[in-house]
């Protein structure tokens, strides 16, 4: 099994960022599947203080991951982006949404998400 994709930590420290034991016990897996899912793209990791972690909201409030976000990666990975330029974009302030990428995934805006990264994020 090859190692999982770890990002370097881009984020502010405001952002809350959740242990990968902690991410499986939230979605009811094992750690070996979280890895499973960081390699598929199916979420994103960075490392803060060490320790490997996924931002909290990457979750909806079931615990989940939120449901356009594995599609969203995929579209901006497609694109050649790099997962710190995603973690980046996707947690950068947008006055046209308005707020966050990340926050309007967790709302109506989520399709709007999906097409601004695929028309061109940066």
């Amino acid at each position: 099994m090859s190692a999982f994709p770890c990002s370097d930590d881009v984020l502010p420290e405001s952002v809350v960022v959740l242990p990968l034991p902690e991410v499986a016990d939230q979605i009811g897996l094992a750690v070996t599947r979280v890895h499973q899912m960081l390699r598929d793209h199916q979420l994103l990791a960075l490392r803060r203080d060490g320790v490997a972690g996924v931002p909290e909201r990457f979750f909806d409030e079931t615990g989940a991951v939120v449901k356009s976000l594995p599609g969203l990666i995929t579209v901006m990975k497609d694109a050649k982006y790099t997962d710190e330029e995603i973690l980046e974009w996707i947690f950068t302030d947008d006055e046209t949404l308005p707020g966050k990428p990340i926050d309007a995934l967790h709302g109506p805006l989520a399709r709007e998400v999906l097409r601004r990264a695929a028309a061109d994020p940066f």
